[in-house]
């Protein structure tokens, strides 16, 4: 890439978003370049890591358990295209304390969907998972079809999918637009990219791009993520054994050992503001302690297991983890998609199908994924 280039699209930021928004514009027959400064899925990103859960379940939010629907379908389509084993199909298990009703709303919502899910008494859970402690969970439902997703990998082969179809890829840094020219971009290496519509799916950089209409709408939050090691010679704690599990009473979640890479647990509440740039990805002494505490409770097995590996990533939060997909206010040929919350990944492949049709087809965004919707004040509601 040298020089000025022109194309219908560009699209910066490789993670998941970007991957799907740009391997589905080429399937619409546009001419597309991806741009990344670090490289699709890296170290760095939101996207990057081991694996991430794909589960129905969103309480009352109908919404996006019709998108996860939409997304595990497009997802196993895709690897089957490939020739590649990227999703284990581990079932999810939902665990209910008492007087859980977004446990109650999630079965009842996903069974109304026709999702394939089985629910569990206290009785019935412990008779089939004895390894698990349910102190506390009165009950619980399995998402029979749903698991893991190999994440970095994933995102990997995406993008070398689409770069087979023909998009172009970038590896740079690309500016936000001017006024001066709304149709060109520049990048670190002094070229210029010159399209028709640009579309940003930056994640966690979003808001240093463009901090007059994002910074303090966009919360990029540290958070970590530790995997155990399982005791030799024992399946308990690998799939299928051992399900993916939701536990949000105790604000806690985690997938088996998948791939022998240990099991996966984290924390699922919001930790401190973070640079994705620049932040030390070195996970805490308190950290641990916390993790390893909720660990020896609900697994007691594993109450001393060693830790095989960390990880420091980010959420970058909306106000409330509605997705953010919609016009820049003063360049209507620029689209801001992220906001992922945490939650995005698995819908990568149904928010970039959702994202290309807008831009082919036209039309407006649903309203909950608009700009006028994002807070500068944190109040979760999507989970």
């Amino acid at each position: 890439m040298r020089g000025q280039h022109t194309y219908d699209v560009a699209v910066v930021g490789a993670g998941v978003f970007g991957a799907w928004t740009a391997y589905w514009l080429r399937q619409r027959g546009k001419k597309v370049i991806l741009l990344d400064a670090h490289g699709p899925a890296n170290a760095r990103a939101s996207s990057g890591g081991e694996s991430r859960i794909i589960r129905m379940g969103y309480g009352p939010d109908e919404l996006y358990s019709r998108w996860a629907i939409r997304a595990l379908q497009l997802w196993q389509e895709f690897f089957q295209g490939q020739g590649q084993k990227l999703f284990h199909r581990t079932r999810v298990l939902w665990m209910a304390a008492p007087g859980d009703k977004y446990v109650q709303r999630s079965l009842e919502v996903l069974t109304r969907l026709q999702v394939p899910v089985e629910q569990l008494s206290h009785e019935e859970l412990r008779r089939r998972y004895p390894q698990i402690n349910f102190e506390g969970v009165e009950w619980g439902f399995l998402e029979t079809q749903s698991g893991v997703l190999m994440a970095r990998r994933a995102v990997h082969a995406v993008v070398e999918a689409a770069l087979r179809n023909g998009v172009e890829y970038g590896a740079t840094r690309a500016s936000a637009p001017s006024k001066a020219d709304q149709n060109t971009i520049s990048t670190c290496d002094d070229e210029r990219v010159s399209a028709d519509t640009f579309v940003y799916c930056c994640g966690p950089w979003l808001p240093n791009l463009f901090p007059d209409v994002l910074g303090g709408r966009i919360f990029p939050s540290r958070q970590e993520v530790l995997f155990f090691g399982t005791p030799s010679g024992s399946s308990e704690f690998c799939s299928p054994a051992m399900p993916t599990w939701i536990d949000l009473g105790s604000e806690i979640y985690g997938m088996p050992d998948l791939e022998s890479r240990g099991f996966k647990i984290a924390l699922d509440r919001h930790g401190p503001a973070f640079d994705p740039e620049n932040g030390v990805r070195v996970v805490s002494p308190g950290s641990v302690a916390a993790v390893r505490q909720r660990l020896a409770h609900r697994f007691p097995r594993l109450a001393d297991a060693p830790v095989l590996e960390t990880r420091v990533c980010q959420y970058e939060n909306t106000s409330n983890g509605d997705f953010l997909i919609d016009r820049h206010p003063e360049f209507e040929n620029v689209w801001l998609v992220g906001g992922g919350s945490g939650h995005g990944f698995k819908h990568g492949p149904a928010l970039g199908e959702y994202v290309s049709n807008l831009i082919v087809d036209g039309g407006e965004t649903d309203r909950r994924f608009s700009l006028a919707t994002k807070d500068r004040v944190q109040r979760r509601a999507v989970f």
